[in-house]
């Protein structure tokens, strides 16, 4: 079990764009999620969006850093940025993800 919530309890099955910096020494970096029309943008959704819920048999990875996006006043998009600051942190991000993935069909591609 791997998912993504913005409100505790409720699991957002919209699956995100997701693209992860790294500084040169593996130290730190960024892991930028863009969800297009997720359901927590949607009229039914009717909890605030409290974070980022990554959430796994390990436990969870949260994250405050949500913006919404809007077009013409309607709301479009969520970008969510997760930074972490370790090698360890990255590492069970990674672990997290590959959970997500294989649930959800992802990939993996190194540029």
């Amino acid at each position: 079990m791997a998912e993504i919530q913005f409100a505790k309890g409720i699991r957002e099955d919209i699956v995100p764009d997701i693209r992860i910096t790294r500084s040169k020494d593996g130290s730190n970096g960024r892991v930028i999620f863009y969800f297009e029309k997720p359901e927590a943008l949607g009229q039914e959704f009717t909890e605030d969006i409290t974070g980022m819920y990554m959430i796994d048999e390990e436990g969870e990875i949260i994250t405050r850093d949500v913006n919404a996006k809007f077009v013409n006043g309607e709301p479009e998009a969520l970008e969510v940025v997760y930074s972490y600051k370790s090698a360890e942190e990255f590492e069970r991000f990674m672990r997290f993800m590959e959970r997500y993935g294989e649930e959800n069909g992802l990939g993996f591609t190194k540029t």
